[in-house]
Order: structure tokens, then sequence, then C-alpha cells
């Protein structure tokens, strides 16, 4: 049986490669952005990943499907896994409250809600938190932070939200937070002693073989795909934001533990194979990653885990992940539990997408979903 299957499997996998390609030109030529990869993980975790359009628009550098770029809020995902992993190793627990870790820090008692701020609610966006990234202080900051060298000290971007009001009482209602997950980047700081972004290399990349992920911490990161943004964009920068060497223009380190990964299509649609069958870590962690609260009352259906996005009614069933957006890069990570598929695509332009433009990410979501799927 061995020998038939072989070459058929070879064969399937040559098309879905050609199918996906064909899909991710067609989106190309419909929305008309630069560059981008896709991904597809399938059941046995075979991964096949194709690219389209270019790099690097004024050096005409061609994307690849080893192309990395920024993945943005995807490394959510990593920063609430090493959560649960520190959790397993008894270094924390969700339980804890925020400032059992970080209460000495002389910014704490300004912190909105701060005596009552859990772990538990700064995984699910529930601690009643601001967004720092959607404050006009920090948009018209962006500049002066992020043309700096060398360490970026988290507490600046902790400083945006003292002293505001809480949103709501923690645990009574949802808010997206990037200034929550930049407060767990420092729990795991100080329950490991170490930089966060080395518990996630050593806990996740390295022993799972993601090479091709690495932390978003320098301007020069190696092989990145240049950025574009639109002309009217919040943060003032201009369409390209690198360099003619492509070195990033800024300094993204900013993002902190928001995000603060640079990734390839192909590396995250591995990761959210390994993550999502729940053979990440070796400690049982699926029911915590995946206990969730609602986002809108209005939405039921809609729910928010540890780090994942979940959306219990699509067409092809369940669906869990992440999306990511950064000045000049888009991405998304779908895995689908009913069919064991993940779809991923990063695409190095964010025009359309924050006005909301567009239709592109929810139309090349879908379309990623049925050819997977029905593959």
């Amino acid at each position: 049986m061995a020998i038939t299957t072989t070459p058929l499997m070879a064969q399937e996998r040559v098309d879905i490669t050609a199918r996906l390609e064909a899909l991710l030109e067609d989106f190309q030529v419909r929305y008309a952005f630069p560059g981008a990869t896709a991904a597809i993980a399938l059941p046995d975790g075979t991964v096949v990943s194709v690219a389209v359009g270019l790099a690097d628009v004024e050096n005409v550098r061609a994307m690849t499907p080893e192309t990395p770029m920024l993945a943005a809020s995807i490394g959510k995902s990593f920063v609430a896994a090493t959560i649960l992993a520190l959790e397993s190793e008894g270094l924390l627990s969700r339980a804890d409250l925020l400032s059992a870790h970080l209460g000495d820090r002389p910014w704490f008692d300004a912190l909105p809600n701060a005596d009552a701020i859990t772990i538990d609610h700064l995984l699910h966006h529930t601690s009643g938190l601001p967004d720092h990234v959607h404050l006009p202080a920090f948009q018209q900051d962006w500049t002066q932070l992020t043309t700096d060298e060398g360490e970026f000290d988290p507490d600046h971007l902790v400083a945006f939200v003292t002293g505001e009001e809480p949103l709501f009482e923690p645990g009574t209602a949802w808010a997206y937070s990037d200034t929550g997950y930049v407060l767990l980047g420092l729990v795991i700081e100080e329950a490991t002693r170490r930089p966060w972004q080395d518990a996630v290399v050593t806990r996740f990349l390295g022993p799972l073989g993601l090479t091709g992920t690495m932390p978003s911490s320098l301007r020069d990161l190696p092989g990145l795909a240049v950025g574009y943004v639109a002309s009217e964009n919040p943060f003032g920068m201009p369409e390209c934001t690198a360099d003619a060497a492509g070195r990033l223009l800024w300094n993204p380190v900013v993002e902190s533990a928001g995000g603060g990964f640079a990734s390839t299509s192909a590396d995250l649609a591995r990761w959210g194979h390994l993550l999502f069958a729940g053979a990440a870590m070796t400690q049982p962690y699926l029911d915590r990653l995946l206990d969730s609260v609602p986002v809108d009352p209005d939405a039921p259906s809609i729910l928010y885990g540890a780090g994942v996005a979940i959306h219990e009614s699509t067409s092809h069933g369940s669906v869990w992940g992440h999306g990511g957006w950064i000045p000049g890069y888009v991405s998304s990570l779908r895995h689908y539990p009913d069919h064991g598929v993940t779809v991923v695509f990063q695409i190095n332009s964010d025009a359309g997408i924050v006005d909301n433009s567009t239709d592109l990410v929810p139309e090349l979501e879908a379309a990623l979903a049925d050819l997977a799927i029905g593959s």
C-alpha cells in the first residue's frame, strides 16, 4: 500500500501548491498589493507554502516562501502559550493578581484596575485596560518612540494608560488591549529573570524547529520584506517603511509583547498546527488555551481564549487563530479543528486594512479555507 500511496500523496502536494499559488496570484491582481506569502498545514503536518510579487518594490526583490514579515499580534499566541508553560512549571498561576508580580513597579498603582487585575484577565483582554496603540498620545509620539536604537523600555508603553479611567471592572466585559500583553511580557520576565523573548525561544521556537521565526527587536531583520503603508496613515510614515538597504525606518521593538516576532507563513502554519493539536508542549494545555470568554454579548459565537480568537460557527465549523496588523504588514493564522487544517497568509502592505476600505482579509481567509478543506 505504501508503494501506491506515496506517489499519490506527492502528486496531491504538487496539486495543492499549484492551486494555492494561483489563488494568491489572483488576489494580488485584484487587490494590487506588492507581495504575499501563504501556507497550508495539512492534517498530517505537511506544510505547503507559496509566494507572489515583490518583497522590495524599489530593489525589485522577489517575495519567496522563506521571506519573513512582521507577524504582529499573531505573536500574542506565543506570549500566551509561554504563560501557560510557566504555569505548568509552577512559576505562576493564571489566577495570580498582577500585583503579585509587578506590584513594586513605580507606575503600578496608577494602572487602571491595578489591584484587581489577574494574569487571566490580561490573557483574555478582560482587564478593563485601555489599548495604548489607539490612544492619540501614542500615535503622536510614534516617531520619538521608534527612532531610538538598542533596548526599549516597555514602561514607556504602560505609561500611556497610567492615570486613565478603566474601561470596566475586570472580568465584566471584553476590550482588546495590547497594553495587557505588554504587561504579560513583564510578568514573564519577572518569573524567568530573562528577557521575555528568551522564554519563547527556549520553550517553543527552538524545540519546535521554527527556524523562520525570530524576535522583531531590531530595525535590520535578515531578509525581512519591506512593508508599505497608505500615504494617509495614523503614524505619519512614508509609504515605504524601509531605507534603500531594506532596513526599517522604525524600530519594531516598540511592539513589545503585543506581538514581537517576524516569521514566515510556513513557520506560522507549523506553529498553528502544533499549538492547536495540543503538541506544542509536553504538559497538557489545550483546555486552558481554549478556555474562553465572549467578545460581544450580541455575537455569542465569537470568543477569545488565551491569545486565541475563536469563531464557533463558520461554514467550515470552528476556527481558532489570530490576525495581525502592524504598519506595513497584515497577517492571518486560522486553524480549522474539525478538519485538522491550518491556513496562514502574510502581506507586505496594510493599505486599505487600517481604514477598513477593503475586504481583502476576510475574502482571502475564506478562499484559503475553501481550498485547503476542499483538498
